[in-house]
Formats: C-alpha cells, sequence, structure tokens
C-alpha cells in the first residue's frame, strides 16, 4: 500500500523564494529612493527658454549632491562639495510656485553687482563674455526688464538666473533672485533627446545629442 507523501518541504521552498524576491524588490526601491533624492535626478525640459543650449523634449540627468545634500524638513544642506558658480545650469524650485522645477544659467552669484544695458549683461561693472546668451529679437533692445534691467546686487545665499534664450526666457530679471538652498542640483549629461514635433519617425529622436555633457 503506498504511503501518503507528507513532504512540507517544497512549499516552504517556494514560500522563502518569494519572501527573497520581495527582499530584493523592496531593497531595490529603496536604492532607487536613495538615488533620486540624493545623488541624480530626471528632467525632462518643457520649453525653450534654454536654447539652443538645451530643447525642447530634452531628458538630463541632474547631479544632486554637488551643492549639498538637502535633508526632509531641514533647511539648510549637507556635505557642500562646491558652491553654484557663474555658468552653471542648475535646476531649482521656482521660488513663486514651490511646485514648479525651472532650469537656468546662473549669471550672478552672492555679492555680484548685475546689470543688463540693452541686451549687454555687466558684472561688478565689467562686460560679461556673454558666450552662451542667444538674442533672437536683435531689432529691439529697449524692453524693460529683458533688455534693461538693474543694477543689482545678489543678496548672500541666493542667485541671480537667465536662459540661455535670453530674449524668450522668463527669468531673475523678472521675478527675482534663487535662494541656493532652492537649487536642486547642476545639470549633468542628456541621456534622452525627443523631437516630437517632426513628423519623420526617424527625426523624432535626437540621436546626436544623447549622451552630451551639459555645459
Amino acid at each position: 500500500m503506498a504511503r501518503k507523501n507528507t513532504n512540507k518541504t517544497e512549499p516552504k521552498r517556494r514560500g522563502g523564494v518569494i519572501r527573497e524576491y520581495a527582499e530584493s524588490i523592496v531593497i531595490a526601491i529603496l536604492i532607487a529612493l536613495f538615488i533620486r533624492a540624493f545623488i541624480v535626478q530626471a528632467f525632462k525640459i518643457p520649453s525653450g527658454s534654454m536654447e539652443p543650449t538645451l530643447l525642447v523634449g530634452d531628458h538630463l540627468l541632474v547631479n544632486k549632491f554637488i551643492y549639498g545634500i538637502k535633508l526632509p524638513l531641514v533647511e539648510r544642506k549637507f556635505f557642500v562639495f562646491r558652491e553654484p558658480q557663474r555658468g552653471d545650469i542648475v535646476v531649482f524650485i521656482f521660488p513663486q510656485d514651490q511646485k514648479k522645477d525651472f532650469i537656468k544659467r546662473v549669471v550672478g552669484v552672492a555679492g555680484d553687482k548685475v546689470e543688463v544695458r540693452r541686451k549687454k549683461i555687466y558684472i561688478n561693472d565689467k562686460a560679461w563674455q556673454d558666450s552662451y546668451g542667444v538674442y533672437r529679437d536683435p531689432e529691439n533692445d529697449s524692453l524693460v526688464p529683458r533688455d534693461n534691467f538693474g543694477p543689482v546686487v545678489v543678496p548672500a545665499e541666493q542667485v541671480l538666473v537667465m536662459g540661455d534664450n535670453r530674449d524668450r526666457s522668463y527669468d531673475s530679471r523678472f521675478w527675482g533672485f534663487v535662494p541656493v538652498n532652492q537649487i536642486k542640483g547642476k545639470a549633468l549629461i542628456l541621456y534622452w533627446s525627443w523631437n516630437s514635433l517632426s513628423k519623420e519617425l526617424g527625426e523624432k529622436v535626437r540621436f546626436a545629442r544623447i549622451g552630451q555633457l551639459i555645459r
């Protein structure tokens, strides 16, 4: 007479495997959240204010720890490697709407006297070699504050930012300074670029831009 199999090892093994998979998934999620919160985060460019440096549809990674790590519910930053510098492209919380992130280029840092006269930028009374700025309305240089702004002195622990598309950027000239502790990070690299306006599928992906370092 055959004996009934009472071996319960197999169900226990299955339960152990499921638990191992669940633990692995939880650990992976926690690592991903940690990386996103403190090391690197992905952003997408929604507007043309940074053209031609950044195009609508560019996807980029932002270095979040270079300016320091900001802990939840804490205003100050820790482990600061360096402060934002002129020329850095930064992602920050928009001062007038905390739910929005903006991306612009740092033009003035704390203590700088910044002035715009007929589209030319002056920092500490000297013309700034503006190799990044593009002006697409050259026939008009009389608008305030777009073409004529300041002079203003950047307060401590704040920066003044502008879009590279100088004539079509809503930036510090219109709404003021950015607190350093509201900067999320420095733009690092393009990992994807998608031209939604192109009608040809083969032209929608901007392959030449993928992998470019952002300067």
